[in-house]
């Protein structure tokens, strides 16, 4: 038998064939053994550079000669720099137009993707209606619906509305995302509701404590909605097959899809053609760069609340 003492208190009996006191266990170390972290990030930056690989390609075709592309297609470094093909993209074909057609169409698409987005998240997170739980399950079912299955359906509705061959048909039927109002909503729900009694008592109204009180805090979701509605805008090419037909409306995925086509005339023309989608693709990638972290942080906060 043992006596043991503990400050503060009294004398501890111990007795025989009772457990004696354990030292502490040291904490076991995170990250696991060396070799399996290296193998980790060897898979990570092998995937990485599968995924890289094709814009490396698309950038050094951009700046060959034709004969150069069409002779070694897959190789990133040309054998001499050309810019020829630059030139050509700008002078030879409507490419400022599809610009300017995608840039106009996005901005608008953006815009009102998001207003609409933030309106009706908030509305299915904090406003009690009859039937909330149905819209919002709407709202999801819209979500697994492949965006081909719309398409005979929207050329149906814009030509009996007579909005065909027109910007108002590459910009209204897109004005709202499902995905957007999913995000939102979830967002708005994390957002504790106390933040809203103050306003409240004061007797603000449902939109003022919407635009005032709750919207600024939604920054993260904001953001990540609007970099989901630029890049879902600016590379929308199914749309615009069944809403517009004439050249002067194509923006630019329609324009280098006909260009793709051979619309230039024969040969692969692969400079051209990759300098085109090069030129394209720039826009999002640097509003996705430019806004990563809070576009994760917006995504985050919705799978967590989900």
């Amino acid at each position: 038998m043992a006596v043991l003492t503990q400050p503060g208190s009294g004398p501890m009996i111990h007795l025989p064939g009772e457990d004696d006191p354990q030292p502490p266990r040291r904490r076991r170390r995170r990250g696991g053994h060396p070799a399996a972290a290296f193998a980790g990030y060897a898979v990570l930056v092998f995937f990485a550079l599968v995924f890289l690989y094709p814009f490396v390609i698309q950038l050094g075709n951009a700046f060959k000669t034709e004969p150069d592309a069409a002779a070694n297609p897959l190789s990133p470094i040309p054998s001499v720099l050309d810019l020829n093909s630059v030139q050509r993209i700008f002078d030879g074909t409507d490419f400022p137009l599809w610009l300017g057609n995608s840039t106009l169409v996005t901005i608008i698409v953006t815009l009102g993707r998001v207003f609409f987005a933030s309106l009706a998240g908030y509305a299915l997170a904090r406003l009690k209606f009859s039937g909330r739980r149905v819209v919002f399950g709407a709202v999801v079912a819209m979500m697994a619906v492949p965006p081909v299955v719309l398409l005979i359906p929207k050329f149906l509705v814009l030509n009996q509305l007579g909005l065909y061959n027109s910007y108002a048909a590459l910009i209204v039927p897109v004005l709202v995302d499902a995905t957007g109002v999913f995000v939102m909503k979830q967002f708005f729900e994390s957002i504790p509701v106390s933040v809203e009694e103050a306003a409240r008592i004061d007797g603000v109204n449902a939109f003022r404590m919407f635009w005032s009180v709750v919207l600024p805090m939604a920054r993260p979701a904001l953001i990540t909605v609007t970099i989901m509605s630029f890049q879902g805008s600016w590379n929308e090419l199914p749309h615009t097959l069944v809403a517009v037909q004439d050249p002067a409306l194509f923006t630019l995925p329609r324009g280098l899809a006909d260009l793709v086509s051979g619309s230039l005339g024969k040969g692969s023309q692969y400079p051209l053609k990759l300098g085109a989608a090069l030129l394209a693709t720039i826009p999002v990638a640097i509003i996705f760069v430019v806004f990563q972290r809070y576009f994760v942080r917006g995504a985050n906060e919705g799978a967590e609340k989900g």
